[in-house]
């Protein structure tokens, strides 16, 4: 039973939101939602939510899961949002615990939990969800970061920053946790369903090649024999030397250090001080 899926496309990030319906039972799932954020001027919003909410609510769907695929570095979750507007559960990898611990101390958050009890559900590799009537595995994806998780359906997977089209390859390791060596295997782990199975990802940049349009997916087969960096045939030891080598020229993402100290709280952002507003924290000098 494969699930409709509709994508959202994120300009300001080049983020993929994605939202999974089972058509017997009218449940859904929203995967990786965004918050906007403007950081010249500190301001969120839910522009970008609210079109999901519009489709949610207009087709009377009962939103089931919030899934994040890891703790992003590059977009504010509006996980905390969405589930405040539509209710629903909020799911991430159980790996998200050492996320925590190493951004506590980035951060200097001496009274954040590191239990993950922060998020509704903490998915194991082999954990077992359901979206209606659809049966979701979750499969531990290692390499962008230690954390990373993927939903695997029947003839779909959502697998977040593990893999990009295949014209523009994959995703960086040099965060903390992240590692080559566990990308190419996570990847790899990933060719090893059906060739028509749809792998849904979580970021699209246009490479230099030319493709005119984002593009959201593409089939197992389609990133086996063309994905630029991991295609049949490279190697382990030539996808890390071009994997690492790639990193060592790659700036830090503009919304790195605003995006995980909210992403690691379920979207939540800082408690309010006694003035009643949220402070996000900026480490000077520390990465």
């Amino acid at each position: 039973m494969k699930p409709e899926v509709i994508s959202f496309f994120h300009d300001n990030t080049a983020t993929i939101s994605h939202l999974v319906i089972d058509l017997t039972t009218k449940s859904c799932a929203v995967i990786d939602p965004v918050l906007d954020y403007e950081a010249a001027s500190g301001r969120t919003a839910t522009t970008a939510l609210e079109e999901v909410i519009s489709i949610i609510t207009k087709r009377g769907l009962k939103l089931e899961w919030i899934l994040e695929t890891h703790a992003h570095a590059d977009h504010l979750s509006s996980a905390a949002v969405l589930k405040k507007r539509l209710g629903g559960k909020i799911g991430i990898g159980d790996h998200i615990v050492s996320v925590q611990e190493t951004w506590k101390e980035i951060y200097n958050i001496p009274d954040l939990s590191t239990d993950g009890s922060q998020f509704d559900r903490l998915f194991r590799d082999g954990d077992t969800c359901k979206i209606g009537a659809l049966d979701v595995t979750v499969w531990w994806l290692p390499g962008h970061t230690r954390a990373d998780i993927g939903y695997v359906m029947d003839g779909a997977a959502f697998v977040g920053d593990t893999l990009f089209m295949p014209d523009y390859g994959t995703a960086r390791v040099d965060f903390p946790g992240g590692n080559a060596h566990d990308l190419f295997k996570s990847i790899h782990r990933l060719y090893t369903l059906p060739d028509d199975t749809e792998l849904y990802l979580c970021h699209d940049y246009l490479p230099k090649s030319g493709r005119a349009k984002h593009a959201f997916m593409a089939t197992v087969k389609e990133q086996r024999q063309g994905n630029i960096h991991i295609r049949e045939g490279v190697s382990e030891q030539e996808f890390v030397s071009m994997r690492e080598g790639r990193d060592k020229t790659l700036a830090l993402p503009a919304l790195l250090l605003p995006s995980i100290q909210v992403n690691i709280r379920a979207g939540h952002l800082p408690p309010a001080e006694q003035n009643g507003v949220s402070y996000l924290k900026i480490p000077l000098n520390k990465l």
